[in-house]
């Protein structure tokens, strides 16, 4: 087989994890930070846009069954794809923060109680969760996440604000049920006049079914993915809802048979603390995905000789080349040229993730499958229009690489930045053409305001990780990563 042929046949996967869920165990490497997972001795991981939150999500439903076989039933609490459940919560939110971990408990309830009553579980404590719910209207059987939590949000709602009438829920001495309200749930503690009349706290539901699990011997991984898609564009929003959500992860950590996995954005997980989180202290069974060059190169190589056409092109054993380092190297000097800019510039590969780190000096692992995506498609155009194969095996010619860059660029700026930051798109734009060094005096002059007001939007731009700032404190530089200049045409050099 000939390189052209090798390049056609080949794939270096998708950026999107959620795209790729069948082979994501193909490619995958069991580092520590999944092992802590997957053992369940961490709750909430953090990481940048890319990084791989949603490979790890979605890794831990592809290990279902051996999960199962440990005696824990993974329950996803968000749509892995297509509409976030959460958005009609969205779009109509609770009102107070008593109303969110409501929402969040109730919510979370219901789905254990599914699992429950899908396994046939009959006991006392079940069936009070069973019952309690099917009171409320909230245990309708097959219900998508979407109408569960319609109706949750709706009957919390409901709750909440009799609740709030005269410090506590009103019964009807006809029925002896709540004024207002259809179910006997509460959000607080009942007085004792209530508890007499069968109203339950949430609380009291959720130790039910915990000892309901222990009948059946299993515990729950209530996960949660793509939370920064359900609250896309409100931050306050996100806000109370997250603060919430942890809040509620704090309270069932006294449940032995419930847990809740979260996946979050670390730059989410930065607005909320910054703004005030008296919680955050206590959630220590987390941790923050990182990624160093031996584990991108590792990723690369894993996706590369995936391919069974380019291990023959290079007739090599993908095995053998994956159980050593030195011959993860080697196969990298064989396919790539040995520098992309001649002269002082580093090697190849540290080109590769020196040009897709944001501001933040981070390469996350979807700018670069997507640059492997890019080159692929790159040198097989070389090919169309008549280039040469590149010289002594290579799988890319020099060029290729500019080329492929350029694409990089160009997505991550329409699609990640422009699409998550809209009020910062303006300020970006202003840039096209400029010196890839500036100061809050250059900027200022840029977007036409005074420099305090230039280096207080600059900081947002360097939370968002469009600008690294450097220089010192009292009179800092942003300097723009490889990653955004080719899609802005900026010019290196410092403006003056």
């Amino acid at each position: 087989m000939d390189l052209r042929e090798a390049l056609q046949e080949a794939s270096f996967g998708e950026r999107i994890a959620e795209q790729e869920v069948n082979e994501l165990a193909e490619y995958f490497v069991e580092t520590d930070q999944w092992r802590r997972l997957y053992a369940g001795d961490v709750d909430v991981v953090y990481g940048p846009k890319g990084s791989g939150k949603s490979a790890l999500y979605s890794l831990l439903v592809t290990k279902q069954q051996e999960l199962f076989d440990r005696g824990i039933l993974i329950v996803p609490a968000e749509n892995p794809s297509g509409a976030p459940a959460f958005q009609d919560v969205a779009e109509d939110p609770p009102t107070s923060e008593t109303e969110f971990v409501g929402l969040w408990k109730v919510y979370f309830l219901g789905l254990v109680a599914t699992v429950l009553k899908e396994w046939g579980v009959e006991t006392d404590d079940a069936k009070r969760v069973y019952n309690t719910l099917l009171e409320a209207g909230l245990f309708e059987a097959k219900t998508s996440l979407r109408s569960r939590l319609h109706a949750t949000r709706n009957y919390v709602r409901q709750v909440a604000r009799a609740e709030s009438v005269e410090g506590g829920l009103l019964l009807d001495p006809g029925t002896g049920m709540p004024v207002g309200i259809t179910g006997k749930i509460t959000l607080g503690q009942p007085q004792p006049e209530l508890r007499a009349a069968g109203i339950v706290s949430i609380d009291e539901l959720l130790e039910s079914a915990n000892e309901a699990l222990k009948t059946l011997d299993f515990s729950v991984w209530l996960i949660l993915d793509r939370l920064d898609v359900a609250f896309v564009t409100q931050e306050e929003l996100e806000q109370n809802a997250l603060r919430a959500l942890f809040k509620v992860y704090l309270d069932l950590q006294a449940l032995d048979r419930i847990a809740v996995k979260i996946f979050l954005r670390t730059d989410i997980w930065r607005s909320i603390t910054e703004s005030g989180f008296r919680e955050a202290s206590h959630i220590t069974r987390a941790l923050t995905i990182s990624w160093e060059r031996q584990s991108l190169l590792n990723l690369v190589m894993r996706r590369t000789l995936r391919n069974s056409e380019i291990c023959d092109y290079y007739g090599i054993d993908a095995a053998q080349v994956l159980a050593s380092v030195p011959e993860q190297e080697s196969l990298l000097k064989l396919m790539f040229p040995e520098q992309v800019d001649l002269g002082r510039n580093p090697q190849t590969f540290d080109w590769m993730v020196s040009r897709t780190q944001d501001g933040s000096t981070k390469t996350a692992p979807r700018e670069l499958i997507h640059l492997m995506s890019s080159l692929r498609e790159s040198q097989l155009k070389r090919f169309e229009v008549g280039h040469d194969p590149p010289p002594a095996k290579q799988l890319f010619d020099r060029p290729a690489f500019k080329d492929a860059l350029k694409a990089v660029s160009a997505t991550r700026l329409t699609t990640t930045l422009y699409a998550e930051y809209p009020d910062l798109k303006l300020h970006v734009e202003q840039l096209e053409g400029e010196k890839t060094q500036q100061t809050p005096h250059t900027l200022g002059a840029i977007w036409e305001v005074a420099p305090e007001e230039a280096r207080r939007v600059a900081e947002q731009l360097v939370d968002v990780g469009f600008f690294e700032r450097r220089g010192a404190k009292q009179n800092p530089a942003y300097w723009v990563p490889f990653l955004y200049r080719d899609a802005l045409s900026m010019i290196q050099g410092e403006a003056k």
